[in-house]
């Protein structure tokens, strides 16, 4: 059996970054508490090692007391409460991935109280609330072409096309070129997708294609590797979406030949490590 990882599988810059700046927070912190609003990054396994270094995760910034360190999360903060906690005594560092605050500025500085934004996104997702919250005029999320189909445009109103920036590109794309071939319908279309999520699922098409079976590491709660098993399935690659090996039923693989392995970007190493070395003792 030959097993090939993908050469993007894990951690990708953005997180990376949150996590090197919360471990050198906790290095210098000197006994000041150290809150996160909600998860720094969708993997249980990593909330629950900073949980065991003491880092404590809250909902609401109400429950970071004054003093304290808050640790704004990879996926970024709604506007008005990175503003509510500016206005408390409260130490702020922030750990948003800087595709999604450029996702983010643009969104403020072209979604204003003129235009309605158009949000390609998953709702009840933090990085698409703290996004949403930066439109001057509404907005309206869609997780589907079908969704925004449902939607009616107005002649008479300018609209802003933008996505969540772990969304599938090629989808995104084939969006905004039938929004910009309606000449009744003025749309903006905003570049937001990192460029390492299209890789990243470039790269999981292509591997799905050499395989006969797909591991897909990573969060169940995680977006974008969500969609990494999405894209693997929807190319006809039997696939499994796992977050650590003892979900993976090893003996059903014996019979396949070649097995790709990916994983989502908040992915830590040491999980994909267990994949492959379980895989390898077969």
């Amino acid at each position: 059996m030959d097993v090939v990882l993908a050469e993007t599988a894990g951690f990708c810059m953005g997180v990376d970054l949150a996590l090197t700046r919360l471990d050198e927070l906790i290095a210098n912190a000197n006994g000041r508490p150290i809150y996160i609003l909600g998860p720094i990054i969708h993997n249980p396994q990593v909330l629950k090692q900073y949980a065991e270094k003491g880092v404590v995760m809250v909902d609401t910034p109400e429950e970071v007391p004054s003093g304290a360190y808050v640790v704004i999360r990879a996926h970024g903060i709604t506007r008005q409460v990175e503003e509510g906690l500016k206005s408390r005594d409260v130490h702020i560092k922030d750990a948003t991935c800087p595709r999604v605050k450029k996702a983010q500025l643009l969104i403020a500085r072209h979604a204003d109280k003129d235009s309605v934004l158009l949000l390609y996104g998953e709702a009840d997702h933090a990085e698409v609330a703290g996004l949403v919250s930066y439109a001057g005029n509404g907005s309206f999320v869609f997780s589907t072409p079908e969704e925004l189909e449902q939607y009616e445009l107005a002649k008479d109103k300018r609209y802003v096309l933008a996505a969540q920036t772990t969304q599938d590109r090629v989808l995104f794309d084939k969006i905004s070129e039938r929004l910009s071939s309606d000449e009744d319908v003025e749309v903006t279309v905003l570049s937001t997708i990192c460029d390492a999520t299209k890789l990243r699922q470039a790269e999981a098409k292509k591997l799905a294609s050499e395989v006969d079976f797909m591991v897909v590491v990573g969060g169940y709660n995680s977006g974008n590797t969500r969609r990494l098993a999405q894209v693997v399935s929807d190319a006809g690659t039997p696939c499994k979406h796992i977050e650590i090996l003892s979900e993976l039923p090893l003996k059903d693989l014996v019979g396949y030949s070649r097995i790709g392995v990916t994983a989502g970007a908040s992915t830590p190493r040491v999980l994909i490590d267990e994949v492959l070395d379980g895989l390898g003792s077969l």
